[in-house]
């Protein structure tokens, strides 16, 4: 018995060092990388120009590209443990098109800060916020919501986003035009450490709630009534689940816009690896998925140098061929 309790403790915290030194390794390694070469030492010293190009370029982007990537796996592993679908996203249900929705506003009104803040930024959070409120307002019954109406209600108001991102981008101008896709391709930028700050906070106390709930999930996974069997309040859980990830996915978007496959790509490659053990799934989404993002704005901002490519199409031609070739190797998600 003590060798089979070691063996499942080694299975069990051997993938999430794994995963942890990955993220690690690319906060202390991909800061270096760049057409100018700098070193931590002079940085440190303060000599330039390595400090400026440390601490006011490339680390920034670098703990922005983690934090995101790492929010947005780990809220892909929270939808497609709340929908039960591999194929659900941290976008599903309508949150990244109604922050997308409140950034384009901003962009074709030519706001440009309020309170001190990006206007785009704070629009995006706004439409965020008013899809969430939408989306938990349509999906409840009285006391009651269940995955399929959460999954309906979402799709709906997703599409009367993209409807509306549509209509504006054919009303704007060229330099407006222009301005709405790019956005909408989704970057990583340098932001100051005050924003690296607020969406540190955000995403702890997301990870926080997903270490605490990690146990649900894994009934959820099984089936409602299943969980509920076994003392789950579910539809607690299902609001708290949504309104979680929502929050965090659209804290993200709002600074980075949509960025997509990390959190459809990560969370189901571990998944044929690892199990669906969520209390192992989660942690290890969150580390890897913020490795592999880093690891894309890295090769975005660097193979075409001083040329940069939006992130969003680097994540997209690196997950989708794989994607792809998940489904045509015929192996199936560990889903129970």
């Amino acid at each position: 018995m003590a060798v089979s309790e070691r063996n499942h403790r080694r299975r069990f915290w051997l993938p999430l060092l794994l995963a942890a030194a990955l993220a690690l390794a690319a906060l202390v390694v991909l800061p270096l990388v760049g057409p100018a070469r700098i070193s931590y030492a002079r940085a440190l010293a303060g000599q330039s120009p390595d400090a400026e190009i440390l601490f006011y370029a490339r680390l920034p982007r670098v703990l922005l590209a983690l934090l995101a990537g790492g929010a947005l796996a780990a809220a892909g592993a929270l939808f497609q443990a709340l929908l039960r679908d591999a194929l659900a996203t941290p976008y599903t249900l309508g949150v990244s098109s109604g922050a997308s929705l409140g950034a384009v506003i901003a962009i074709s009104a030519g706001w440009g800060t309020l309170a001190g803040w990006p206007a785009v930024w704070l629009s995006a959070l706004a439409g965020a916020a008013l899809v969430l409120a939408l989306v938990v307002g349509v999906a409840s019954e009285g006391r009651r919501m269940s995955s399929f109406t959460l999954l309906l209600a979402g799709v709906t108001i997703n599409s009367i986003c993209l409807a509306g991102i549509l209509f504006l981008q054919y009303a704007a101008g060229f330099s407006q035009s222009f301005a709405i896709v790019r956005w909408l391709l989704g970057g990583i930028d340098a932001v100051e450490y005050r924003t690296l700050a607020g969406l540190a906070a955000v995403v702890l106390l997301f990870a926080a709630y997903l270490t605490r709930q990690s146990r649900d999930w894994n009934l959820m996974a099984v089936g409602e009534e299943w969980a509920a069997a076994r003392g789950v309040h579910v539809q607690r859980l299902m609001l708290s689940g949504y309104i979680a990830g929502s929050l965090v996915a659209g804290t993200v978007t709002s600074i980075t816009g949509p960025i997509g496959f990390v959190g459809l790509i990560v969370p189901h490659a571990l998944r044929l690896r690892l199990g669906a053990d969520h209390r192992l799934l989660m942690p290890c989404s969150f580390f890897t998925g913020a490795a592999f993002l880093a690891l894309c704005d890295t090769v975005a901002r660097t193979v075409f140098s001083p040329a940069e490519i939006p992130v969003g199409v680097i994540t997209a031609m690196t997950g989708g061929p794989f994607f792809i070739w998940i489904l045509r190797s015929g192996r199936r998600s560990l889903w129970l």
